[in-house]
């Protein structure tokens, strides 16, 4: 009951998921309204937000649809009110989140804890039990394509493979909580499980990439795209024999670019924060949410919802698995559009598309000299961790200019720019992006993008 791996929990979670595989759409809505119910019953009988919102009926009688949309905010805000245990209090979770040295560790014994980025203004903390965690390790182990299936017959819990992970490596992110969790449970794994922080200069990067000679690289489809260019220029020389990416939007340019430079299949899920595995992608390239676990509804500027084959301006997941911190109706702020079609590859879980994360690469450099690439989540998260600064959007104005903008005003404008400004700095001159002009601007209302989100990273050319 106290652990936040539990074999028990995890031989369920991976029988159900199998058999929920292989379901078609009547047994998976069943699956839908019992755990719903079981959430609803749940967040009414621990979280003091939601035992007065849900006491009027039974759990079983409640429509999705009948519940209010609910955003990071206004849940951060109340913290102590929305979670389902009282021994979960936020200073004392900001305070762990705060230890690198804690990553990837049992936070009271019993969760495991990861932080997101502020890319919706405000940074948020997430609490997973033993039986949330066990529906994801499931999740990612049955539901990610096979691309070598061969190779999986033979070594089915990767001890022959090398895998690298490129990312934000110091902080308490899901990405990096979930690697550090596996290493800890799987010890024969851990030595052949390498973690490299795209924060750090890219000859650097590319140096311990080839020192690591991954079989596998797993990263975001920007870092992908940059490492294969390095690769197509001759700067890499690796040889992975598949590239796992997430957490930003891929485009097929940008796939193609990746499997070209590496001469392997790609794998891409999408996943947040909120919900570690929501879809993943099927052999025919569909991909398809795990909707026997995750609820999803695309939404218009409204809030009112789409029919399949409408884009969404956002959409609102409920977590079927979370009991501890009830996500019910949560706004997450990705643009969604269902399907209309059944797949090729014949599951009953629906096809999605996916517009996430739509931030530029940046490339510093005075006219005549070397370039310097800078990746879009490295910035965020160098603005985020050492400025504390998480409403904001950074716009190239020219080849060795930047504009740093911020809605926030006044002393607190200012004090968030101060702190930003020589962030910033220090990391671009790291990175040997020298002599970068750098324009602050507070007080400034950022506009969204062409997509309809908002772009925290804007290049030259967007």
């Amino acid at each position: 009951m106290y652990n936040p791996f539990d074999g028990l929990q995890s031989g369920l979670a991976a029988i159900d998921v199998a058999a929920a595989s292989q379901a078609g759409t009547a047994a998976l809505q069943t699956r839908q309204r019992r755990r719903l119910a079981e959430l609803l019953a749940a967040a009414a009988q621990g979280s003091r937000r939601y035992r007065d919102l849900l006491k009027c009926r039974s759990a079983g009688a409640w429509r999705l649809q009948d519940l209010p949309v609910a955003h990071k905010a206004e849940l951060m805000a109340d913290f102590d009110g929305w979670v389902c245990d009282p021994a979960l209090r936020l200073q004392d979770l900001r305070d762990f989140t705060g230890d690198a040295m804690q990553i990837g560790r049992d936070y009271l014994g019993r969760y495991t804890v990861w932080e997101s980025s502020g890319s919706s203004g405000v940074p948020g903390l997430f609490v997973q039990d033993a039986r949330a965690m066990a529906v994801y390790d499931a999740l990612e182990a049955l539901r990610r394509p096979v691309l070598r299936p061969l190779q999986r017959l033979l070594d089915p819990f990767y001890l022959g493979e090398r895998i690298s992970f490129v990312g934000a490596t110091d902080g308490h992110f899901a990405s990096t909580v979930s690697i550090q969790r596996l290493r800890r449970l799987a010890p024969l794994l851990a030595p052949r499980v390498s973690l490299l922080s795209f924060l750090q200069p890219l000859p650097d990067l590319l140096e311990q990439l080839r020192a690591a000679a991954p079989t596998i690289l797993a990263t975001y489809p920007t870092a992908a795209a940059l490492l294969a260019r390095e690769q197509l220029a001759g700067h890499l020389d690796i040889a992975p024999q598949e590239v796992w990416t997430g957490g930003e939007t891929l485009s097929p340019a940008m796939r193609g670019l990746v499997q070209r430079a590496f001469g392997c299949q790609l794998a891409n899920s999408y996943g947040a924060s909120e919900f570690l595995a929501l879809a993943s992608e099927c052999p025919w390239g569909g991909l398809h949410l795990n909707s026997d676990w995750a609820l999803l509804e695309a939404v218009d500027e409204t809030g009112r919802p789409l029919p399949a084959g409408v884009p969404g301006a956002s959409c609102l997941l409920t977590n079927l698995a979370n009991h501890v911190q009830p996500l019910i109706r949560y706004d997450l702020g990705d643009r969604v559009t269902f399907g209309t079609r059944a797949c090729a590859c014949g599951s009953g879980l629906p096809l999605i598309a996916v517009e996430g994360r739509c931030d530029d690469l940046i490339s510093l450099g005075a006219a005549g000299g070397p370039s310097v690439q800078l990746l879009p989540l490295a910035l965020c998260t160098v603005l985020e961790e050492s400025a504390g600064l998480f409403d904001f959007q950074l716009r190239q104005e020219g080849a060795d200019a930047l504009l740093l903008s911020t809605p926030l005003r006044g002393e607190a404008g200012a004090a968030a720019l101060a702190r930003a400004r020589p962030a910033l700095l220090a990391f671009l001159a790291g990175q040997g992006a020298q002599g970068v002009r750098l324009r602050c601007e507070s007080g400034v209302t950022v506009e969204p993008g062409r997509s309809g989100k908002l772009q925290r990273i804007v290049g030259l050319n967007s």
